[in-house]
C-alpha cells in the first residue's frame, strides 16, 4: 500500500513539474516567430550565434522578446556549467601547489561559481518579472566575469574557446535585455 501511494506521489509531483509555473513560460511553450528570432538576433553583437543557438533549441519556443532572452539565459546557464565542470577537470589533472595555470583555474572556478549562483539565476528572475535592468547588469556582470577568467591566464589559457562563447552568449542576452528596455 504504501509503495502504490509513493508512486501515485511521484506521477503527480512528475505532472506539477511538467506544467509552465509562470506566463512567460506558457510563452516559450509557443511556436517560434523565425521572423521574430532573426529580427531580434539581427540586433545583438553575435547574430549568426544567436541565430544558430536560438534554432538548435527547436522544442523550446517564444513568440517575443523577452522569451527569446530567457531561453538564452537557460542556453548561457548550461554553458557556463558545462565550463566549471571542465574547470575543475583541469584542476584535478593539475595538482602543483603555486602553479600559475592553477592559480588561473581557481580563480576561474571562483568566477563561473558566481555566474551560476548570482548573474544567472538573477537574470532568469529577473527576466520573468519583466525587471529589466537588473537582468541587464546581471548578463553584463556574467560576460564581465568570464572575460576576467580569461585574462587571468595571460595569454595561455586551456579555456579560451569555453570562455569566448559564454561570454559572447552573455553579450547576446545582454543586447536582448537592451531591446526590451527600449
Amino acid at each position: 500500500m504504501k509503495s502504490l501511494m509513493l508512486i501515485f506521489l511521484l506521477h503527480v509531483l512528475l505532472q506539477i513539474m511538467r506544467l509552465p509555473t509562470s506566463q512567460c513560460e506558457a510563452e516559450i511553450l509557443q511556436p517560434m516567430d523565425a521572423n521574430l528570432m532573426e529580427q531580434t538576433c539581427k540586433q545583438t553583437h553575435f547574430h549568426d550565434l544567436c541565430v544558430s543557438t536560438l534554432q538548435s533549441n527547436g522544442g523550446i519556443s517564444s513568440s517575443d522578446v523577452q522569451g527569446l532572452a530567457i531561453i538564452m539565459v537557460k542556453v548561457l546557464q548550461a554553458n557556463a556549467t558545462e565550463t566549471l565542470g571542465h574547470i575543475y577537470s583541469l584542476l584535478q589533472g593539475n595538482p602543483k601547489p603555486g602553479d600559475q595555470v592553477k592559480q588561473a583555474l581557481s580563480s576561474c572556478a571562483d568566477k563561473y561559481d558566481a555566474v551560476l549562483k548570482a548573474d544567472v539565476s538573477v537574470a532568469m528572475e529577473a527576466l520573468t518579472k519583466g525587471d529589466y535592468k537588473f537582468a541587464l547588469t546581471s548578463a553584463n556582470d556574467a560576460a564581465n566575469e568570464v572575460a576576467s577568467c580569461e585574462a587571468g591566464f595571460s595569454g595561455n589559457s586551456p579555456l579560451t574557446a569555453m570562455n569566448t562563447l559564454v561570454r559572447e552568449i552573455s553579450v547576446v542576452v545582454s543586447d536582448m535585455v537592451e531591446l526590451l528596455l527600449q
